[in-house]
C-alpha cells in the first residue's frame, strides 16, 4: 500500500504542477485544493499547511490501497484475504483523518502513524521479513519530526522508538519460514525492492521538506532584516552576531523632509486617508531611495529621514542625496496632483562628519548621529513648503551642478548666523 501510494505521488505531483489555463483543469485544482483544506479551518497558516499534507497523503492512500484490494481479489483472493482487509482498515483509517483533524492538530498525523505501524507489522506477519515491508519502519526516524513539529519532541520520541521496536520485533519474529501467506521469490523480490524505494524516497523527502522550511526561515529572517537595516550592517551582523556596529564616517550627507501643515491636514482628512496619503509618500520616497542609491534611515509620523554615503562611503553621496530630493517634491506635488489635496514637503539638506550604527536590542534601528545631522534637522525647519534648504558646504561643492537662490542670513542654533540656499533645479 504504501509502496503504491509514493508510485502514485509522482504523476500526481507532475500533473498539478503542469495545470495551465484550460477550465477542466483547474477546476480540478480547485477540488484537490478544497479536499486539501478539509478539517482545516480555524488552524494558523504553518499547521494549516501541515494538515493539508497529510490529507492529501490520506486521500493517496485510499486510492492506491483500493487498487491493491481491487488486484488482490481479482487475482487470488482466498491467498492474500488477510492482506485485503488489512488495506480496507488503512483505507477507513485514511479516510478518518480529515475528521481527526477537528479533534486537536495532532489527531490525524496519530491516526497515519497507528494504523500505518499496526499494518506493517501484519504485512510482515503474513509475508515474512524477507519481503523487507517492516524496512518502512525507518521512516519514523526523520517523518515525525516534519509530521508533528518540533514542540512535541516527546512524542515524535515515541513515535521513533515504537518505529524501531516494531522493526526489530518484526526481524525476530517473523522470519521467512514463520511467514504465513506462501508467495513465490519474485513476488517476495518486488516487495523487497518497492520497500526500500519506498523508505529511501520518504526518508530523503522528509529530510528535503524539513530543510526546505529551514532555508524559507532564513530567507525570510534575511528578507526582513534588509527591510530593517542596509545589507552591509545585515552582512556583518550575520558574520559577528554580537558585535557592536559603530562607524565614523568623515564626509556623508544627511536629509529630513516633513510635510507642511501635517496636524492640520490629518484632521480634515480623518485617519483612514491620512494613514493612506502617507503610505502612499513614504513608498514613493522608498522607491527613489532605492532608485538614487541611497539609504533610508527612518520615519517618524510625517518626517522622513534619509542618508548617503553609509555606511559604504562614495564620493558622489552628495550629488546623490540632492537628485533625490528633488525627485521627492516632485513626487510630492504629482501625489497632491492626483489626490486634489494641498501637499508640501519642507526639506533639508547638510553635508559633513556623521557616526552610525546599529543601537537597541528589540525593535534596533540603523541611526546617524553628527553635527551634519543636526544641521539638516534645523535646515529642514528653516525651510519653506516645497523647497530645498541646502548649508553653505552643499552649495559650494554643487554649484557647478545646481541652481541655487540665496535665503539670506538665518540664525542657526549652535552656529549663529548663517547664510543659507534654497536648491532650486539641476543646472542645465
Amino acid at each position: 500500500m504504501i509502496n503504491a501510494l509514493k508510485r502514485a505521488l509522482a504523476p500526481i505531483g507532475a500533473g498539478i504542477a503542469t495545470i495551465g489555463d484550460l477550465p477542466q483543469l483547474r477546476a480540478i485544482g480547485r477540488v484537490i485544493g478544497g479536499l486539501g483544506e478539509a478539517g482545516t479551518a480555524g488552524y494558523p497558516p504553518e499547521i494549516k499547511r501541515r494538515l493539508m499534507i497529510l490529507n492529501l497523503i490520506s486521500y493517496l492512500i485510499i486510492a492506491s490501497t483500493l487498487v491493491y484490494v481491487v488486484q488482490h481479489s481479482v487475482l487470488d483472493y482466498d491467498t492474500y484475504k488477510p492482506i485485503i482487509w488489512i488495506n480496507i482498515a488503512l483505507i477507513f483509517a485514511a479516510a478518518a483523518v480529515p475528521f481527526a483533524h477537528r479533534i486537536n492538530e495532532i489527531a490525524g498525523a496519530l491516526v497515519i502513524v497507528s494504523a500505518e505501524w499496526a499494518a506493517l507489522i501484519a504485512f510482515t506477519m503474513y509475508l515474512g521479513h524477507h519481503s523487507g515491508v517492516h524496512l518502512q519502519y525507518f521512516v519514523g526516524a526523520a517523518a515525525p519530526f516534519v509530521v508533528l513539529g518540533l514542540n512535541r519532541l516527546w512524542l515524535v520520541a515515541a513515535v521513533i522508538l515504537s518505529g524501531l521496536a516494531l522493526h526489530l520485533a518484526s526481524w525476530f519474529w517473523f522470519p521467512e519460514d514463520a511467514a504465513r501467506i506462501p508467495a513465490d521469490k519474485e513476488v517476495i523480490d518486488s516487495l523487497y525492492v518497492q520497500a526500500a524505494i519506498t523508505t529511501f524516497g520518504l526518508i530523503a523527502a522528509s529530510v528535503y521538506y524539513a530543510f526546505r522550511l529551514a532555508e524559507q526561515a532564513k530567507a525570510e529572517t534575511d528578507n526582513l532584516l534588509r527591510n530593517i537595516l542596509p545589507d552591509a550592517i545585515v552582512e556583518r551582523l550575520k558574520a559577528k552576531p554580537e558585535a557592536v556596529i559603530a562607524d565614523q564616517f568623515n564626509d556623508a550627507s544627511v536629509l529630513f523632509a516633513d510635510i507642511s501643515g501635517f496636524v492640520a491636514l490629518a484632521l480634515t482628512l480623518g485617519s483612514a486617508k491620512t494613514v493612506a496619503l502617507l503610505n502612499e509618500i513614504v513608498t514613493e520616497f522608498d522607491d527613489l531611495a532605492k532608485h538614487h542609491g541611497v539609504e533610508k534611515i527612518k520615519t517618524i509620523g510625517d518626517a522622513y529621514m534619509v542618508a548617503s554615503g553609509i555606511p559604504e562611503p562614495r564620493d558622489d553621496h552628495l550629488l546623490r542625496l540632492a537628485h533625490m530630493g528633488v525627485s521627492m517634491l516632485a513626487a510630492v506635488e504629482r501625489i497632491a496632483a492626483g489626490r486634489n489635496i494641498p501637499i508640501a514637503m519642507r526639506v533639508g539638506l547638510a553635508s559633513g562628519p556623521v557616526m552610525a550604527g546599529v543601537i537597541g536590542k528589540q525593535k534596533f534601528s540603523y541611526d546617524v548621529w553628527g553635527d551634519a545631522v543636526n544641521l539638516a534637522a534645523r535646515l529642514e525647519n528653516l525651510s519653506q513648503p516645497g523647497r530645498i534648504l541646502v548649508c553653505p558646504r552643499c552649495k559650494k561643492l554643487l554649484e557647478n551642478a545646481f541652481e541655487f537662490e540665496s535665503r539670506g542670513e538665518v540664525e542657526i542654533k549652535g552656529l549663529g548666523p548663517r547664510e543659507v540656499f534654497f536648491l532650486i533645479a539641476p543646472a542645465p
